[in-house]
This record gives structure tokens, C-alpha cells and sequence, in this order.
């Protein structure tokens, strides 16, 4: 009997390793990432109220253990552990180069790039560095992104030898190109390169904004967070981004003109989300000037009824501040009714802002390509 009970227990140990074997291989944590912003706060708790318990700097890697469903992740780097905003870190690949980003269209193929000399690939790769030799020993002399075409000169091992469409000559890896045509202007964000972007997250401070019938939503929450998103998206596709606020304040609508005009910028987007009375639900894309504003406003709209979870309702002109007084092309968008309980529940998630920002992000290289 002691014997049938030990072999019992010995079972039980070997099936429980084998367990928590199988769960660790199939766990997507822990993962590397790198920080793509200039000045990143970790707080003690997945909130913009907890207190910050340190800062990294951008290109600091990290370790990250967990990610609660709105877009937080816990993260470590040395002896700082914490919580810090998930758009704002990069996933690395295992050679430590950023993850590939879904393209608009279909992507290259990977390993089907010819090496003869005058041949083209294309990047595939979000951001891939051109190297004066073949090897990651080399000091770096460049930059590509995903889309951009490259003309093959040579290869050794698994580099090539490359030059840029800007007459860039230099090296890159091989398995981060691939043939293929290039993007469009519009899936590359090329029309976004170098623009100046001003976002505006609405209401803020004292003012919550709307507040969700069912789940007590606060509209500021929801625009500042969607907000930074679609700053990660456009800083991504190649633009500047000015935030008119970053933390839960309230400039008055005059400053947030200000701030757009001040910077001549290229163009202001304000986020919002609705409320009604009605039965009211999806997007809805306002401009003021049919001149200066519509064009922008339609290229966004354009790119949200292509499908982010809820219906556009087109574009409507609307007597709002923030376009009425400002010079800059500007258009506000409204994700969503926080009176309806199907769009509050959501637009509270991380999913859904990422999908919204993307597609205005998208709706300006639209514009602007």
C-alpha cells in the first residue's frame, strides 16, 4: 500500500511539473520591449492616479510580466518594477528588433527576396537600421520603414547590400526584407512624414465630459487615453504630435487653439465620445469650414467606416470652438455613445481606441498623401 501511495505522489509531482511546463511555453509573458517615448512614468498601480515610482528614457528595454485588459502593462528593468502604458513600449522580436506591425494591405513576403545585384525588396519591418558594414558590429548610418523599397548590390551571409531611394548606401539584414511592392502612401503613412499633428484630448480636470449610463464611464478617461494612442500611431506612421494636455487637466478651448496655431501646425484633431437621448450608437466626424475642414474631416470618416467595431454616421458640420477658432485644418471626432450601453461597454476597451486611433491616423496620411 505504501508503495502504491508514493507512486501516487510521484505521479501527481510529474503531472503537475509537466503542467506548469506546458503554461510556461504557451504564456506570452515574459517579453522584451523598448520605451517610445521621450520620458516614460511607472507608477505603483495600472492607473494615471498612482504614484509614479520611477522614469526610463526612450530606446530603455524592459522585461514585461503582465498586462491588465485595458492596456497596462507591468514591467522591470533592473531593480524598477511597476506598471507603465502599453502604447508607449515597442515589442521586441528575439533579435531585439521591433515587431512587425500589421500593414493595411497585404505584407511582403519574407525569404523570397533575390540577392542579384539591381534587384528590389521591400521592408518589412517597422523600423529597420542601415549599418556601414554587414554585421550588428557596424555604426549605424540610416533609417528605413515599413514599406519603404530598397535596390539589392550585393549580399554576404545574411546581409545585404542596399541603396535607398534617398541614395542611402549602406547594409541591412536579410530577414527583415522581402519582395514585393511597396505600400501605398496611404498603408505607410507617407504622407505623414514630417507633418505636425496637434491632438486634442477633450474635457479633462473638472470637466468628466460625458459619464456612461451603465458603467459610469468618464469621457475625459476615454479621450486621453485614446489620445495617446493615436499620438503612438502617428509619432509610428512618421508624424510630430503636440498633445494638448497629457494628464487629466483642463486647458480652456482657447488654449487648445492656441497651442494649435501657436505651433503652425498641419493639422488638429480633437477626440471626443457622444451622449443622447436616443437610442443613438457609432462614430461621427465633424467639420466647420467646407473649405478648409471638410476634405480632412471625410478622409478621416473614410477610414472609420471601414470598420473599428461600431457604424460611422458620416460627417456633419458642427459649430464647435475648437474648429470655428482655429486656423489650423481641424476636425472632432466622436467615438462612440456612452448613453448606449453596447458603446460604453466597448469603448472602454484598449482594443477598441487602438482600431480608432489607427484609422484616424490612417485617415490623415489619407489627407495628406
Amino acid at each position: 500500500m505504501r508503495k502504491l501511495i508514493s507512486l501516487a505522489i510521484i505521479m501527481i509531482l510529474v503531472v503537475g511539473s509537466l503542467g506548469m511546463t506546458m503554461a510556461a511555453a504557451t504564456s506570452k509573458f515574459p517579453y522584451q520591449a523598448k520605451v517610445n517615448t521621450t520620458e516614460l512614468n511607472v507608477r505603483s498601480e495600472p492607473s494615471l492616479q498612482a504614484s509614479v515610482v520611477g522614469q526610463l528614457k526612450s530606446g530603455d528595454v524592459v522585461t514585461v510580466t503582465d498586462e491588465e485588459s485595458d492596456g497596462w502593462v507591468q514591467i522591470k528593468k533592473n531593480k524598477l518594477t511597476g506598471w507603465a502604458a502599453g502604447y508607449l513600449l515597442r515589442k521586441l522580436d528575439s533579435s531585439g528588433q521591433p515587431e512587425n506591425a500589421t500593414a493595411a494591405t497585404s505584407p511582403p513576403t519574407s525569404g523570397t527576396v533575390s540577392t542579384n545585384s539591381g534587384s528590389t525588396a521591400t521592408v518589412l519591418t517597422e523600423s529597420l537600421r542601415i549599418r556601414s558594414g554587414p554585421g550588428t558590429s557596424y555604426k549605424v548610418v540610416g533609417s528605413l520603414a515599413q514599406g519603404e523599397q530598397v535596390t539589392i548590390n550585393g549580399s554576404q551571409g545574411s546581409w545585404l547590400k542596399i541603396k535607398t531611394t534617398a541614395k542611402v548606401n549602406g547594409w541591412v539584414a536579410k530577414q527583415y526584407v522581402g519582395k514585393g511592392a511597396p505600400l501605398s502612401a496611404q498603408s505607410s503613412g507617407r504622407g505623414l512624414r514630417g507633418k505636425l499633428i496637434v491632438v486634442d484630448a477633450g474635457h479633462g480636470g473638472n470637466d468628466p465630459g460625458m459619464i456612461g449610463t451603465t458603467q459610469d464611464t468618464k469621457e475625459k478617461t476615454l479621450t486621453l487615453s485614446t489620445a495617446n494612442y493615436l499620438k503612438q500611431e502617428l509619432i509610428r506612421l512618421g508624424a510630430r504630435v503636440i498633445m494638448t494636455r497629457t494628464t487629466d487637466v483642463k486647458p480652456e478651448l482657447s488654449e487648445r487653439v492656441r497651442i494649435s496655431e501657436s505651433a503652425h501646425a498641419d493639422a488638429f484633431v480633437s477626440i471626443h465620445y457622444n451622449s443622447s437621448v436616443k437610442k443613438s450608437t457609432g462614430t461621427l466626424t465633424f467639420f466647420y469650414s467646407e473649405k478648409k475642414d471638410r476634405p480632412l474631416a471625410q478622409a478621416v470618416e473614410a477610414e472609420l467606416k471601414q470598420g473599428i467595431g461600431l457604424r460611422s454616421n458620416g460627417v456633419s458640420f458642427g459649430d464647435l470652438y475648437v474648429l470655428r477658432e482655429n486656423n489650423t485644418v481641424a476636425t472632432l471626432v466622436e467615438l462612440g455613445f456612452l448613453s448606449n450601453p453596447k458603446d460604453e461597454s466597448l469603448v472602454r476597451g484598449a482594443s477598441y481606441q487602438r482600431k480608432a486611433a489607427a484609422a484616424i491616423a490612417r485617415g490623415l496620411a489619407d489627407y495628406f498623401g
